[in-house]
């Protein structure tokens, strides 16, 4: 049995899909590659297009794939933005292991983007801006699996997606999405009153005002590179 294993990391996006291929330590063996995502995007049609998009990479030896909703035991539970009502109790992990022969872990895409860069000690919170909003909580390095804080409601009934998703970034502008980003780390430090947040997802570089000294913004490579932590995580649970 080989002991190092690479790893198809990908991370699933509203706009688009972005993945490499990783050593044992981490490292990327290839340059990462985004293709946009299709739309409509029923099961059969995002299989095909990760056996595509994996077709473009080196091997690989087992995959990690960070998805945009709720999953549990290998099953999509929600899937924001290709349709809940025809994701719900899908079988992706027993789908693309048959395809691929190869073993899945399956997660939601700001946990696994967290792995990839949380210290470890202390309340950590992730919170990944992009099409949607993303969030994962941390305590001393384990994951506490199945919050979706962005789809909360925070103000007039409206969730945190509703409140500075990329929809509203695009309707308002950047200066008045940066006074909403700015009030929702406010709940969220008053809601968990975290040791340290961070901040990534493909809209986190519009961000233009200071950020407190326990938050900081980080790569949106993370969201491919928390794929090798993955595995070895003692506490994954997807």
């Amino acid at each position: 049995m080989r002991k190092n294993k690479t790893t198809l990391s990908i991370d699933v996006g509203g706009t688009g899909f972005k993945a490499s291929v990783l050593d044992a330590r981490g490292k990327m063996l290839a340059d990462s590659i985004r293709v946009e995502t299709p739309y409509p995007c029923p099961p059969k049609v995002m299989v095909g297009f990760l056996l595509v998009l994996a077709g473009k990479l080196p091997s690989f030896d087992r995959v990690s794939i960070g998805w945009p909703g709720v999953v549990r035991e290998g099953r999509v539970i929600t899937a924001p933005h290709f349709g809940n009502k025809i994701w719900n109790g899908y079988p992706l992990i027993k789908e693309l292991e048959k395809k691929w022969r190869k073993p899945v872990r399956l997660l939601n895409d700001a946990d696994m983007q967290g792995f990839a860069v949380i210290k470890g000690r202390g309340l950590e919170l992730v919170v990944t801006l992009g099409y949607g909003v993303g969030t994962a909580v941390f305590r001393n390095g384990e994951l506490m699996p199945r919050l979706e804080l962005a789809q909360h409601p925070v103000f007039e009934a409206k969730t945190y997606n509703e409140f500075i998703g990329d929809r509203v970034l695009k309707k308002i502008g950047k200066a008045k999405w940066n006074i909403k980003v700015r009030q929702a780390l406010i709940w969220l430090n008053t809601l968990l009153n975290p040791d340290r947040i961070y901040i990534g997802g493909g809209n986190a570089r519009l961000i233009s005002f200071n950020l407190g000294k326990n938050t900081k913004i980080v790569s949106n490579a993370a969201g491919i590179l928390g794929g090798i932590a993955l595995w070895k995580s003692k506490t994954f649970n997807g």
